[in-house]
């Protein structure tokens, strides 16, 4: 009998113990995944050309699009590792702050697309849909009235602010990433826009930077840790003592 209880005891200390390597793996994977979609994000600034019709025929909108699609679906994922990693001592405002910041990432990722796959057929076969589409980043009333996807724009926009301010203070306040990056998103997401409305169009894109920055920096701390130390903080996760 004491043979089979230790036996299953033995088993159930393997599983769990598999079971914390394996979350802790893909929390620091996400990390990766945010350290990529941070430097996509600083090259889609720095290289972001202005929303007008000439440019969306052009390949340097092409790529950089491509870039900003594929930014999305790795910031979810980073963003996800992120919330994870601090989610017990992040409380109700960091679950709150990642839904939000989240569905801002998730709305964003559809524009991106479309900016991608049907704006440059538009700027060649209908430009005067494509203008208007145009209108919807730029707010400016064109032709055609694309009133429902500019409201969901400005919505985005008013995510993207809430949920980055409020996943950099719940971040800063959990204490479990560096603090300065945290700072640098709030500041960012925050300031950026009320500074870009103040920019020439061309460099309106360009105060994306710090956001971009700030990510990518969460996202190494992330990679960087050591194994044992993101799994200690797993939600439902035993300790490593604990376990011992």
């Amino acid at each position: 009998m004491n043979s089979n209880r230790n036996t299953a005891v033995i088993k159930g200390n393997n599983k769990e113990s598999k079971r914390k390597i394996t979350t802790s793996s893909l929390i620091r994977w996400a990390g990766l995944s945010a350290i990529v979609a941070g430097i996509f994000y600083v090259v889609v600034g720095m290289f972001h050309q202005s929303n007008i019709l000439s440019s969306v025929t052009t390949s340097q909108w092409a790529i950089v699009h491509a870039l900003a699609t594929a930014m999305c679906i790795l910031f979810l994922l980073g963003i996800t590792g992120l919330y994870a990693r601090q989610a017990e001592k992040a409380g109700w405002l960091g679950l709150a702050s990642f839904l939000l910041y989240s569905l801002s990432w998730v709305l964003t990722g559809h524009f991106t697309f479309a900016e991608v796959s049907i704006l440059p057929l538009l700027g060649t076969e209908a430009p005067t849909l494509a203008e208007g589409f145009i209108g919807v980043f730029t707010s400016s009333a064109g032709e055609m009235n694309f009133g429902v996807l500019a409201n969901l724009w400005t919505l985005t926009g008013a995510l993207y602010i809430l949920g980055g301010l409020l996943f950099g203070i719940a971040t800063f306040r959990a204490g479990i990433l560096p603090r300065w990056p945290a700072v640098l998103l709030v500041v960012g997401s925050v300031l950026g826009p009320i500074v870009a409305a103040l920019l020439p169009l061309e460099h309106q894109p360009k105060v994306a930077i710090p956001v971009g920055v700030a990510l990518a920096w969460l996202g190494y701390a992330l990679w960087s840790e050591r194994s044992e130390q993101a799994s200690e903080n797993v939600p439902g996760g035993a300790s490593t003592s604990a376990a011992k």
